[in-house]
């Protein structure tokens, strides 16, 4: 994938609007002629809800650095009742270097449970394992992290989530950008550094440690694929503290063209953390037939470029 020819696509006067460069990288085997154009408007993305409202929520922290949680109120629709003792969801947060918050949750009477993490407006899927529990480590997109746990609507078990809260006292040396969807769209997240070209190093992605491309940024994928219809995210990070030189970090977001998606409207969200403030945008793609299968298209200025400046 790292050696496609770029070509430009026209684009619908919608992605004018949004300022959002649309490429395509075909693949040697298939025709470069293949064009796509997004949707007349960039709808909220059905697969990506606006967060979960949850009202009445008491957070408990332990300390500045972790925090142990009560079970939350108000996840259960249903009003089942209160879970049996032992059987309540646990959460506990702890900040690690980095901006990054160590996630512990455990459910003995949930083992193998789809549940949904919820941070600043990130939505993903994940699954317990045949002890109830997970251990998780998530980027943070605020400096007071909270973390809410929705258990499965369909669970059989009783259905009280829980809620984890801690400080996070580097946040604001790293910037971080998310792209989050639902379902298998093949949606990806790449950062070109300072200049990098597509596959030398300084172009980091989800593969860059395969090719040998990583650079000082790092993208963590969160969410279970195994799962129906899963909420999924790809996290891209580069911390300010360790800028060596100023320059441009471009991003752009990339979905390769499948049995899966061709011929179909997939939707993302991109979230850019700027100290405690996040931008959202919205995303709708008029997938190209599926005789392009193989080919990769390419989204640039959907989120803008991070701006470093040497320390």
């Amino acid at each position: 994938m790292l050696n496609k020819r770029m070509i430009l696509v026209s684009a619908a006067t919608a992605a004018c609007a949004l300022g959002i460069g649309f490429l395509m990288q075909p693949s040697t085997s298939l025709p470069s002629s293949t064009a796509a154009a997004l949707g007349d408007g960039v709808p909220q993305d059905p697969a990506v809800p606006a967060p979960l409202a949850i009202e009445k929520i008491t957070l408990t922290s332990a300390n500045q650095t972790a925090a142990q949680t009560q079970p939350a109120l108000g996840l259960d629709p249903g009003g089942q009742q209160a879970p049996a003792a032992g059987c309540a969801m646990q959460a506990r947060a702890t900040a690690h270097p980095g901006a990054l918050v160590a996630l512990y949750i455990a459910a003995p009477c949930r083992a193998g449970e789809r549940i949904t993490l919820h941070h600043q407006g990130m939505m993903v899927t994940e699954t317990l394992d045949a002890e109830g529990s997970l251990d998780l480590l998530v980027p943070a997109l605020a400096s007071t992290a909270v973390f809410i746990i929705e258990p499965s609507l369909t669970s059989q078990s009783q259905s009280t989530g829980a809620v984890a809260q801690v400080e996070v006292p580097d946040m604001a040396e790293v910037d971080r950008v998310v792209l989050q969807w639902g379902g298998n769209s093949g949606f990806e997240i790449h950062a070109r550094e300072f200049g990098a070209q597509y596959g030398a190093l300084g172009h980091v992605w989800h593969g860059a440690d395969q090719v040998g491309s990583a650079g000082a940024g790092q993208v963590m994928q969160l969410g279970d694929a195994g799962q129906l219809a899963p909420r999924l995210a790809e996290v891209y990070s580069f911390q300010r503290s360790a800028a060596e030189v100023s320059g441009v970090i471009e991003i752009s977001v990339e979905t390769e063209i499948s049995e899966i998606n061709c011929g179909r409207d997939i939707s993302a969200q991109t979230l850019r953390i700027s100290g405690d403030q996040v931008q959202t945008r919205d995303l709708t793609l008029s997938m190209p037939d599926c005789t392009a299968t193989g080919d990769f298209l390419v989204l640039n200025n959907l989120v803008e470029n991070l701006k470093i400046a040497a320390k």
